[in-house]
């Protein structure tokens, strides 16, 4: 059955100076569901993301947003439905966590709208979903590494899209901050409905967590679908080079990989 999806990537190849990324690659982003991105380092996993976001543009094919081209749209518009988190996004020294929130709304501000009780009411909101209401006050470096992510998560769901990309979001959290966050994430997938499509490098939080799992290798997609269907002991073997047995998780049923 064909999943429904809005974001796309159409046999799209990327290069960086004579060395191919992504080579013809085709994958789809499924509507209303946490997608996770996997696979060895240097296949493309974040110039995958960059590239969906329209952060990085494509030497071949394109990325549909909305049934059209994104690099084709109006950027305030994609803007709009489309929020990124790259990987260790920097703030100025001695930025509250409120007004890093506020930049979230920058998409829906122009010359004749400027703040409204709608962009308040957006940043409250997030401030709230994510936990960092109390924290609003205080300036970003004075936080740890989770309240941290929070805070960079709060700014991106003020942006008010129905797509939230993540780029390694747990990079530099211990394991339990690692699971808080993701649960967070999986938490507003849930309650929001927001498409989130985010890279991991961990394999196992990935099959817990996820919906949907695109498994890259050597720029193109070796295989996607359902955690059972994608982490299996032959595809991590083939993406990974990793020999492994996989189990069920006891507790939550996921598939669970045991190295070899």
């Amino acid at each position: 059955m064909t999943q429904l999806c809005r974001l796309s990537a159409r046999d799209i190849s990327v290069s960086f100076g004579k060395t191919p990324v992504l080579k013809e690659l085709h994958t789809d982003v499924p509507d209303g569901k946490l997608t996770v991105i996997v696979g060895p380092n240097a296949c493309g996993k974040s110039t995958l993301l960059r590239s969906l976001a329209r952060l990085q543009s494509v030497n071949k094919g394109q990325v549909v947003l909305d049934g059209k081209a994104i690099h084709k749209q109006n950027s305030r518009s994609v803007a709009r439905r489309l929020a990124i988190l790259p990987q260790m996004p920097t703030a100025p020294e001695g930025l509250l966590v409120r007004d890093l929130v506020i930049r979230g709304r920058t998409p829906h501000q122009s010359a004749l709208k400027q703040w409204s009780l709608e962009d308040a009411t957006a940043v409250e909101t997030a401030l709230e979903q994510t936990g960092m209401a109390h924290n609003a006050g205080r300036p970003l470096e004075a936080l740890s590494g989770g309240q941290r992510q929070r805070a960079w998560i709060a700014m991106a769901l003020a942006q008010d899209t129905d797509i939230l990309l993540l780029d390694e979001p747990t990079t530099y959290l211990d394991l339990p901050h690692q699971i808080e966050l993701l649960t967070l994430v999986q938490k507003l997938n849930r309650e929001t409905g927001r498409t989130v499509a985010m890279v991991l490098h961990d394999i196992n939080l990935a099959a817990r967590f996820a919906d949907h799992i695109i498994a890259l290798k050597d720029g193109r997609v070796h295989r996607a679908g359902s955690p059972a269907e994608v982490i299996t002991e032959a595809n991590m073997d083939s993406v990974f080079a990793l020999p492994c047995t996989v189990i069920a998780d006891p507790v939550h049923g996921s598939p669970h990989v045991i190295p070899a």
